[in-house]
């Protein structure tokens, strides 16, 4: 999909979570279904199956959220897998983020985490890769058991690799 179109489909799904005064919790969850569809291929393969008919796309999303997520949340991911732009859901969802904290003067940065982060972790981790970056941050963090301890956190195209996993690898490297 072109840069445009990314733009485009991430600035409705903006405003419509604006206008349904649910720009928070739309913009969570989405993220945390990006992700999801990210890192499970059968999901991926389930809403950008073409030989699949857009109502049991759009389904599969539905029943992602059943009811556990906002409604706003659930009929904007559904709209974008039912028009044929699952692959690019991700891509699109993203913008969408990126926008969302544009609006509040933030950068967002991508969190991995083997565990998950406390409300004071999270505002010491922020005021870090502000410090660090130069940049307002807001963190989304990911549960990821692979990073075994520690952080890797993305903010634009840097990366910060804190991670156990990285420091094993590099101790291996040595020996």
């Amino acid at each position: 999909m072109t840069t445009e179109r990314v733009e485009a489909y991430a600035a409705v799904l903006f405003e419509v979570a604006q206008a349904e005064g649910a720009l928070a919790a739309v913009e969570e969850e989405l993220f945390l279904l990006a992700r999801a569809v990210d890192a499970n291929d059968e999901l991926r393969n389930a809403i950008t199956d073409p030989s699949l008919p857009a109502a049991r796309r759009m389904a599969v999303i539905e029943e992602l959220f059943a009811g556990r997520g906002h409604q706003v949340s659930t009929a904007l991911a559904a709209f974008v897998v039912g028009v044929g732009r699952g692959r690019d859901l991700s891509a699109i969802v993203d913008r969408f983020v990126e926008q969302a904290a544009a609006e509040r003067l933030h950068e967002v940065a991508e969190v991995r985490s083997a565990i998950p982060l406390d409300a004071d972790q999270l505002a010491r981790l922020e005021a870090a890769l502000s410090s660090a970056t130069g940049k307002k941050i807001e963190a989304k963090v990911i549960i990821d058991p692979s990073v075994l301890g520690g952080l890797v956190a993305r903010v634009g195209d840097t990366v910060i690799d804190g991670s156990v996993r990285t420091r094993i690898d590099q101790l291996k490297e040595r020996i």
